[in-house]
């Protein structure tokens, strides 16, 4: 028999990089999950927790419209949709955000980013993504259920349901890389403690529609802390009142948000100071 060529097949022999990504993914998931599931108990406080924050969103939603006051063009309804995407993003947070991107300061601090940095894998993909707690679950539930009871009692399509994947999407790639960038910041910033905070303390802006605040304000979170993205815009998307190249705009800022955060990280990285050195 011929002996085949060294190069034949070596595609067969050189590992698919996504496919190597997704088993080292599962790995991680499979691994975070079982040690959180050990504490079952968390699951029934974090929904009771949900349950009460989500209670009291709507109570401060209904102060302004139990006396006959409404946002500028926003009915109850309306609102509740703003205010039900806010909760999807809060669960998707809590449940991939929290557990992964609020360690890059700890990670910083104690020098065991060094240890990440050796491993054989993106930096950013094991920092974003090593962790993933179902605690998070019961604000995604939630938040569901009140767009889906919104959206009942406006008799939305189910094509606006579709529609409105496509925003929300880019409001969790805003809302990821602007977490990641402001956790980056702690290899200059050591002493900086849960400076991640700061960050979703202005995303409380999000429970209402942008119309309930001042025309600064407005602006502000539009252009500045683009909180209009993530949870007015997809709304208004289901609501099918969203003008075109706001879309477009969410995507493109989205998308170069996304290369920023992967930009910032390298820079960021040459100025790291190793522990061992």
């Amino acid at each position: 028999m011929t002996p085949a060529h060294p190069n034949q097949n070596s595609s067969d022999r050189s590992p698919n990089p996504l496919s190597q990504y997704w088993r080292v993914l599962q790995l991680f998931w499979s691994t975070a999950l079982a040690a959180e599931l050990e504490y079952r108990v968390n699951f029934v406080i974090a929904a009771f927790t949900s349950l009460g924050s989500l209670a009291g969103s709507l109570f401060s939603l209904s102060l302004f419209y139990q006396t006959g006051y409404q946002f500028q063009g926003w009915s109850w309804e309306e609102a509740l949709l703003v205010l039900g995407v806010f909760t999807v993003l809060q669960g998707f947070s809590a449940t991939l955000l929290a557990p992964n991107l609020n360690q890059i300061v700890d990670q910083v601090q104690k020098g065991t980013l060094d240890f990440v940095l050796l491993k054989p894998i993106s930096s950013q993909f094991w920092l974003s993504l090593r962790s993933v707690s179902p605690w998070g679950l019961p604000d995604l539930i939630f938040g569901i259920v009140l767009i889906g009871y919104a959206g009942t009692r406006l008799n939305l399509p189910p094509i606006a349901y579709l529609a409105s994947i496509i925003p929300i999407v880019f409001g969790v790639l805003i809302l990821y890389s602007l977490w990641f960038i402001l956790g980056a910041t702690s290899i200059w910033f050591v002493k900086i403690y849960n400076v991640t905070e700061v960050l979703r303390g202005l995303l409380e802006a999000g429970r209402y529609p942008m119309a309930a605040y001042p025309v600064a304000y407005r602006v502000f979170f539009t252009f500045i802390v683009p909180v209009a993205f993530l949870t007015t815009i997809p709304a208004q998307v289901l609501l099918s009142r969203a003008e075109l190249w706001w879309i477009l705009g969410s995507g493109v800022l989205a998308i170069a948000l996304l290369l920023f955060a992967r930009a910032f990280w390298g820079f960021a990285l040459r100025f790291y100071t190793s522990a061992s050195s």
